[in-house]
């Protein structure tokens, strides 16, 4: 037999679930498992989506339809001189790198065309 004592705030009988050793009343479970699933978070692990952009950035070099990551950066670097460079991202839908930058403690995100390393969008 499972005896439950109930936390303050809590009504007798409501049942919780069990989460990082803290304790979330059933609506409140029910309400994070909703917006996981909203955000679209749990579709697809981060690692395998990030293999399918890896393949589909190499795939649409080798056809010559985009620019290499080397190349980007090697068009991009000195337009962001002062900045630390901290990496990429490659959206195979867009056809787009995303470069990220810091500065002074702020990041800044540089949406880069993969296909004529033209800069679409800077975002701080």
């Amino acid at each position: 037999m499972r005896i439950t004592i109930p936390h303050p705030g809590q009504h007798k009988g409501q049942r919780t679930a069990r989460h990082g050793g803290r304790r979330f009343g059933k609506s409140a479970g029910t309400a994070l498992l909703a917006a996981l699933l909203l955000s679209g978070a749990m579709a697809v692990p981060g690692h395998a989506q990030s293999r399918n952009d890896q393949a589909s950035a190499r795939e649409e070099m080798r056809a010559g339809r985009t620019l290499s990551i080397r190349e980007i950066e090697r068009r991009i670097m000195p337009r962001m001189q002062g900045n630390e460079y901290l990496g990429f991202e490659y959206d195979g839908a867009a056809s787009a790198y995303r470069l990220k930058f810091i500065r002074d403690g702020q990041v800044i995100w540089v949406d880069v065309d993969a296909r004529t390393a033209g800069i679409l969008r800077v975002s701080r």
